[in-house]
């Protein structure tokens, strides 16, 4: 079975070798047919600290490597300044 891939925007980076990615997903409401955004946070492995608050990072699914943390960062943007 295939890995699971997110994208999101990092929102953490105080924890050692330790990001908090928030992950926003759309959908439309199944009676009122609106569109609503639900986010969700994933602690992502950051091998050498490289990602701060605000880039744009991918993250796949691993083994779990910590209490909270199961998933590894795959590639990432940095912030435009």
């Amino acid at each position: 079975m295939p890995k699971r891939t997110l994208q999101g925007v990092v929102v953490s980076n105080k924890q050692d070798k330790t990001i908090v990615v928030r992950v926003d997903r759309r959908f439309t409401h199944p009676i009122y047919k609106k569109t609503i955004r639900r986010s969700k946070n994933y602690h992502a492995h950051d091998e050498n600290n490289q990602f701060s608050i605000g880039d744009q990072v991918w993250i796949e699914e691993s083994k779990p490597i910590s209490k909270l943390k199961r998933w590894t960062v795959v590639q990432g943007e940095k912030k435009t300044a």
